[in-house]
């Protein structure tokens, strides 16, 4: 099922956590320049009173009049995009958190939208005050996206929302250094980031995990290297962890697993290129 044309209409079903403390009703949706979606939460309670709070949740993410001053001055929390390519075999799943703080994400399904991409479910989970909210993807024919230049698109356009929207979430995202209204403060040693390893995954393909300084473009860097080497990539995992980029690839070569030898040829050249960002792409 493809989104629906108003950006009012959602495909996303909330589910509350067992630890969750309080329930959620929605109670009105009025169309203005900007959509506001009003809440009620009742905080769960043993006595017979109970107390009612009135919030406005932003179609991204929590409106500022709803945020505590204790909230607005608590460290902020990691952000997470996942991009899953192995659970569904029709489907590309997208999963984004970003603590208790982001909406119905409407405006960022939108931007996948325009990407030429269909909404086809999501779900909205807490646990622990964290919201995480996931859904399915295909490209306008039906199949998941398996184009990595697309699978990068996707990545940087929800970076980008989460940057619009939670502009204090730059302090804590490599993109945050040019596009943010806060630069990290912590600065990432690239070498010491830099993690790779390859293990068998049965006798046709190999897994690759990459950990490293996350940057625009970083996907498709990793997907040419393995390209030039002749390594065929199945399938992937690509997740973000606010500076950090941890990546999981499925690999063959000649339809089988790497031997040592050219497991050991993939890392030299991911090594050699991802600890040096500067270095021309061909000097690898």
């Amino acid at each position: 099922m493809a989104m629906a044309n108003s950006v009012f209409t959602s495909p996303f079903t909330a589910v509350r956590s067992k630890a969750s403390d309080s329930s959620l009703s929605v109670l009105n949706c009025s169309r203005t320049s900007k959509p506001i979606n009003y809440f009620t939460v009742t905080p769960r309670s043993y006595s017979s009173q109970k107390t009612n709070t009135m919030l406005c949740a932003s179609v991204d993410g929590l409106d500022s009049s709803s945020i505590s001053l204790s909230e607005q001055e608590a460290d902020v929390p990691m952000p997470i995009v996942l991009i899953d390519q192995d659970s569904d075999p029709d489907a590309t799943i997208v999963q984004l958190s970003f603590g208790d703080r982001l909406g119905a994400l409407i405006d960022t399904m939108k931007a996948l939208k325009d990407l030429g991409l269909d909404v086809l479910k999501g779900t909205v989970t807490t646990e622990n005050s964290v919201t995480e909210t996931k859904f399915s993807i295909t490209r306008a024919t039906g199949r998941k996206v398996e184009d990595p230049d697309l699978l990068e698109r996707i990545r940087l356009t929800i970076i980008n929302n989460l940057l619009k929207y939670h502009p204090e979430s730059s302090e804590r995202l490599a993109m945050g250094e040019a596009f943010g209204i806060k630069a990290p403060e912590k600065k990432l040693d690239v070498d010491s980031a830099t993690h790779i390893h390859v293990k068998d995954d049965g006798p046709r393909r190999s897994l690759l995990y990459i950990e490293a300084a996350d940057r625009p473009g970083l996907l498709l860097e990793i997907i040419k290297i393995m390209a030039d080497i002749n390594i065929n990539v199945e399938s992937a995992e690509i997740e973000m962890e606010g500076l950090v980029a941890k990546d999981k690839f499925h690999v063959s070569y000649r339809g089988a697993a790497l031997n040592s030898s050219l497991s050991q040829v993939l890392v030299n050249c991911l090594r050699y290129y991802l600890r040096r960002p500067e270095t021309d792409e061909d000097s690898y």
